[in-house]
C-alpha cells in the first residue's frame, strides 16, 4: 500500500509516478485503457499480473509484529495524519486505501487498487477510474465516486503542505456518477501528479460531513484499508488490527501482503530505552540507526543464543539528503559566507571515525546516490539550462560539482578553521576579546535543535570548533511535541533533517525547495531557499518528459544549491540495519525500494513457541 504517512522525516511517503500513457499513442479523447502508471519507461508487471514478485502468496495469517518508531525522540497526539496540526502516529496509511497503490520493486509504478479501470484521454490531462464494485470503509459504507471528489478537494485545499503542493494543477475533480470519477489537470502538471493523486488515501465524505478534517483528533478516523486502529496510548504506543475480509485482501497488489492480526508500535522518547525494551522482548523488531550502539550494544543472550536475529539489508533507494538545516530566515544566517564557514568547521572525517566506526560517507548532494546528483564538470545539457543564469549565480556553478572540505582528521584541522575565520571576517563577524562579533558588536550565537540525547556527541565536536571560532553554539534539547512545533513554524537557528525523495521526483521538489514553499509553514524548505533561480530549475524538473531530461535538470538544480550552502551536510549508507526476535518469515526476494517488513513478512507461530520455551 502506498501509504501517504506525514511524518517529520520530511519526505513525502511514496515514490512519485507520472504516466504510462506517455509511450503508446492514444487514438481518441474517449481515452485509451491502461493497468498502471510510470512515467519513463515500461510497467514490470503485465496486465493480467496476480501478484508481486517480492511476496509470498501462500504466506500465513495471525500474530503480531510490534516496532520502535522512528531514527530519534517520537511521540504523538493526533490520528489526523493528512494536516500541519499536531504530532501524528506512524502507519495510519495502512487505514486507508487508495485509487491505486504502488509496486515497490519498480521505480514509480502504480497498480489499481480502489479502482478497476483507468482510461487516459489523448492528451494526457483527463483520467477516468472506474472504482470496484463491493469496497467499502470500515462501517460497511460504499466507497463511491462523492467520496474520491471529496478526497482530493479537501486534501488541495486542506491538507499539508506534502499533500497540497502536488495536487496545485489538479484543476477539476468530478464524479460522473457513484462509481466513475474523472481528474483533469492543467497542462502545467507535472508527470507525476496524476498518479500521486491517484495514491492518495479515501475518506468517508459522510464521516467527515459531523466532523472538521483540518482539526488534531485522537479519534480514530473512519478508514477503507486493510488495518483499523486499535488500542493505543497517546505517545506510548498504538496497535492497527487487521480487517478481516477486507475486500481488497485478494487483489494482486495485496495478495502476499499484510499478513499480522496486529501491528504496534512502540514509541520511546529515549532510544537507548528503547533498545533496552528490545532486549527484553517488549517488542520484536528495530531498525537501528546509530553505529555506536550498532557496533557495541547488539551482544546480549537472546543474541548470542539465536533467539535474536542481527542483520544487515541493502537499501537500494538514492540516500536523501541528511544535514544540519540553516534557516536562512534569520538574518545571521543571511550571508552565504556565515554559512559556508559552518560546513568547514565541522570534522566529519573525525566524527566519522571515533563516533561512527567509519560506517558512514560523507554526503555531498540533496539527490545523493542517484543519477540525478552532480559530478564533475557539467555536462553539454546541464549547460544549457545553467547559461540562461550566467549572471546570476556564481562561477562555482560552471565548474566541477561542489563538495565538502576533508579534514586532516583531527577533530579541530586549523587550516580548515582558519579559513572558516576568514569566511566570517570577510561576513563581517569579526573577533572581539574571543568574541565574534558583528559591526554593532553583537555576538554570533547559535542554536542547535535537538530531540534525541544520542545526537550529542556528533554536535559536541562541532560546537567546539564553533566556539574556537569565537561563536556562542548550544544545543537546546526539547521534547518532540516541542520540537515538532518549532520546525513548522520555522523557529529555529539550525535543526536536523533528513530527506527521502521519490526515485522519480517532480512536483514536490516545490515543496522543498521553491520560494513559495519557503513561506509556508509545515513545508520541507525548512532553509527557506528562496532564490528564482532554484524556482524555475525546480519547473524544469517537473516538466522533464524523461528520464534523461529529469536527470539533467536535477543536477543543474543539485549545482545551484550546493552553491548556496543552505545546510551542513551529514552521511549516508547504502544499508539498513535490522535485528528482530526470531518468530517471522519472510519472502526470499526483498521489495527493491524498500524494506519489506513488516508489509510482506508474516508469523511463524512454532518459532515463537520455542523462544517461549527458552525463557
Amino acid at each position: 500500500m502506498m501509504q501517504f504517512d506525514r511524518r517529520r522525516v520530511l519526505r513525502l511517503g511514496a515514490g512519485a509516478v507520472g504516466a504510462a500513457w506517455l509511450r503508446p499513442a492514444i487514438a481518441n479523447d474517449a481515452g485509451a485503457r491502461v493497468h498502471g502508471l510510470s512515467a519513463f519507461g515500461e510497467l514490470k508487471y503485465p496486465s493480467d499480473f496476480r501478484h508481486f514478485d517480492y511476496v509470498n502468496v501462500d504466506a500465513p495469517k495471525g500474530g503480531m509484529f510490534s516496532q520502535l518508531v522512528g531514527a530519534g525522540g517520537s511521540t504523538f497526539n493526533s490520528l489526523n495524519a493528512y494536516i500541519i496540526k499536531g504530532d501524528v502516529a506512524n502507519d495510519m496509511g495502512l487505514t486507508f486505501a487508495s485509487l491505486m497503490t504502488r509496486a515497490l520493486d519498480e521505480p514509480d509504478a502504480v497498480y489499481p487498487q480502489a479502482a478497476q479501470e483507468l482510461t487516459v484521454s489523448s492528451d494526457g490531462l483527463r483520467y477516468r477510474f472506474r472504482l470496484r464494485s463491493g469496497i467499502k470503509f470500515h462501517d460497511g459504507t460504499d466507497i463511491t465516486a462523492a467520496d474520491v471528489v471529496f478526497s482530493l478537494t479537501t486534501l488541495k485545499t486542506k491538507g499539508h503542505p506534502a499533500y497540497s503542493s502536488v495536487l496545485r494543477e489538479l484543476a477539476e475533480i468530478a464524479a460522473e456518477d457513484k462509481q466513475t470519477v474523472v481528474l483533469r489537470f492543467s497542462p502545467a502538471r507535472g508527470l507525476d501528479a496524476p498518479a500521486l493523486a491517484a495514491s492518495m488515501p479515501i475518506f468517508s465524505e459522510k464521516y467527515y460531513g459531523t466532523r472538521s478534517f483540518d482539526e488534531t483528533s485522537l479519534e480514530a478516523p473512519l478508514g477503507s484499508g486493510p488495518y483499523r486502529v486499535a488500542r493505543f496510548e497517546q505517545g506510548r504506543y498504538i496497535e492497527f488490527e487487521r480487517v478481516r475480509n477486507w475486500w481488497g485482501e485478494d487483489l494482486p497488489v495485496a495478495r502476499g501482503q499484510y499478513n499480522f492480526d496486529l501491528i504496534r508500535d512502540e514509541y520511546y522518547r529515549d532510544r537507548e530505552v528503547g533498545l533496552e525494551a528490545f532486549i527484553g522482548r517488549n517488542y520484536l523488531f528495530r531498525e537501528e540507526f546509530t553505529s555506536r550502539v550498532w557496533a557495541t550494544r547488539y551482544d546480549f543472550p537472546a543474541l548470542r543464543d539465536g533467539r535474536v536475529k542481527r542483520e544487515v539489508i541493502p537499501d537500494e533507494r538514492p540516500s536523501g539528503a541528511q544535514g544540519w538545516l540553516l534557516n536562512t530566515r534569520r538574518d545571521k544566517f543571511a550571508d552565504r559566507r556565515l554559512r559556508e564557514a559552518m560546513v568547514t568547521a565541522f570534522d566529519f572525517e573525525w566524527t566519522n571515525k571515533n563516533l561512527m566506526y567509519g560506517a558512514y560517507d560523507r554526503t555531498h548532494s540533496v539527490f545523493q546516490n542517484s543519477e540525478m546528483m552532480a559530478k564533475g564538470a557539467p555536462s553539454p545539457e546541464e549547460l544549457a539550462l545553467l547559461e540562461p543564469f550566467r549572471d546570476r549565480v556564481l562561477p562555482e556553478v560552471f565548474g566541477p560539482a561542489w563538495v565538502p572540505p576533508v579534514s586532516d582528521g583531527s577533530g579541530q584541522d586549523r587550516k580548515l578553521l582558519r579559513g572558516a575565520g576568514d569566511l566570517l571576517n570577510a561576513a563581517g563577524w569579526t573577533v572581539k576579546d574571543g568574541k565574534r562579533v558583528n559591526a554593532r558588536g553583537e555576538q554570533l550565537t547559535i542554536e542547535f535543535l535537538l530531540t534525541e540525547r544520542s545526537f550529542e556527541p556528533h554536535h559536541t565536536t562541532f560546537i567546539k570548533n564553533l566556539r574556537v571560532l569565537g561563536i556562542d553554539a548550544n544545543i537546546r534539547l526539547v521534547d518532540p511535541s516541542q520540537a515538532e512545533a518549532r520546525i513548522k513554524d520555522f523557529d529555529f537557528d539550525i535543526a536536523i533533517a533528513r530527506f527521502i525523495y521519490p526515485q522519480i521526483p517532480g512536483s514536490a521538489l516545490r515543496n522543498y525547495f521553491s520560494s513559495e514553499f519557503a513561506k509556508t509553514k509545515g513545508s520541507n524548505n525548512l532553509a527557506g531557499v528562496a532564490d528564482p533561480v532554484i524556482d524555475a530549475l525546480v519547473e524544469k524538473a517537473i516538466a522533464a518528459q524523461s528520464q534523461a531530461q529529469l536527470n539533467t535538470a536535477c543536477r543543474a538544480l543539485d549545482r545551484v544549491l550546493r552553491s548556496g550552502r543552505y545546510w551542513i551536510p551529514h552521511w549516508n549508507k547504502a544499508s539498513h540495519w535490522i535485528a528482530y526476535w526470531d518468530q517471522f518469515g519472510y519472502p526470499k526476494v526483498k521489495p527493491r525500494y524498500a524494506r519489506g517488513a513488516p508489509e510482506t513478512w508474516w508469523f511463524e507461530a512454532n518459532k515463537a513457541a520455542r523462544i517461549e520455551q527458552a525463557k
